[in-house]
C-alpha cells in the first residue's frame, strides 16, 4: 500500500467535511448529506481497488 492512498483519502475527507459544513450552515442539509455519501462512495471505491490488487497478489504468490 502506498502512502499516496492515505493522503488521497485524507484530502477527500477534509474536502467533504468542509463542503458538508458549508452546506449545512446554509440550510441545505439534503445536499450536505449527498456530499458526504458521495465522498464515502469515492473512498470505498479506492479501497476496493486496493483490496482487489491484494487478492491478485495473493493469487500470484500462491499460484492459485
Amino acid at each position: 500500500m502506498e502512502i499516496d492512498l492515505i493522503f488521497k483519502i485524507a484530502a477527500i475527507g477534509i474536502i467533504v467535511a468542509v463542503l458538508y459544513q458549508l452546506l449545512k450552515r446554509s440550510d441545505r442539509e439534503e445536499q450536505a448529506m449527498m456530499v458526504s455519501i458521495a465522498g464515502l462512495v469515492v473512498v470505498l471505491m479506492m479501497v476496493i481497488q486496493e483490496i482487489a490488487k491484494l487478492f491478485d497478489l495473493i493469487k500470484s504468490v500462491f499460484g492459485l
